[in-house]
């Protein structure tokens, strides 16, 4: 059985979102402490974590919430906006410094491209967002032409499976032809996997289990060179 399209998540999939996301936070706060915050680095990130669940990690003003919710005295002498301002561009400097794609993610879109199989990324997501994690993790040579599909860009959002069916639909490719990888049983197995692609899941950064009424994936990995094979020798595709 081959397959003409194989298409990606990407976060906590091409790359450790948790890990990174961690790392960067805890960098903003300790800028935000050195540039006049006057408050301890474990009750700052405790209380970012609490803007974070409330507001989503989406929300694009977590650091003047933080402030408006923490008080600190410091804002009697220190402008808000530096403190504000050390924390976003800390994280911005984080991003260049450490969001990479895992080992193993280029030689595989490097492969499959070879092989003229389809390769894409269907992510849910702010667009701006969405897209500068595409190109800083370095994979926009190896996706096919117009095959990046995410969700704020077309007012579909995971799990509805609207958003692989249209996917499908723009590529030209059969559901039974294409398979979808990702880390989220409930957003990325069941919802392909009720239009009739192949679904895997990537768990190796996951921090989703499966749950009652979760589609059975096609395959489990835990890293692409176990995926590689699978699609050498169980799909016959040339990578």
């Amino acid at each position: 059985m081959g397959l003409g399209a194989v298409l990606f998540d990407i976060d906590d999939t091409l790359f450790s979102t948790t890990q990174f996301a961690k790392v960067a936070r805890r960098n903003a706060v300790r800028a935000m402490i050195a540039n006049g915050l006057d408050l301890s680095e474990e009750i700052v990130l405790r209380e970012l974590d609490e803007v974070l669940a409330e507001f989503t990690s989406n929300y694009d003003q977590h650091y003047d919430q933080l402030l408006k919710r923490l008080r600190p005295k410091c804002l009697e002498r220190v402008n808000p906006a530096l403190i504000v301002a050390a924390g976003v561009a800390s994280y911005h400097d984080t991003k260049f410094r450490e969001l990479k794609p895992f080992e193993d993610v280029i030689p595989l879109l490097e492969a499959l491209r070879k092989a003229n199989v389809v390769v894409g990324i269907v992510t849910h997501g702010w667009t701006i967002k969405q897209a500068e994690k595409i190109v800083r993790l370095g994979v926009v040579p190896y996706l096919s032409p117009r095959a990046v599909f995410i969700s704020d860009q077309l007012g579909i959002a995971k799990p509805n499976p609207k958003i692989y069916a249209l996917a499908l639909r723009d590529l030209g490719i059969a559901p039974g032809d294409a398979m979808y990888v990702g880390d989220s049983p409930s957003h990325d197995i069941t919802p392909p996997k009720s239009l009739g692609m192949k679904a895997v899941w990537a768990r190796r950064a996951s921090r989703h289990h499966p749950s009652v009424g979760d589609a059975i994936p096609d395959h489990v990995v835990d890293d692409f060179v176990t995926l590689r094979t699978i699609l050498r020798e169980q799909y016959g595709l040339g990578v």
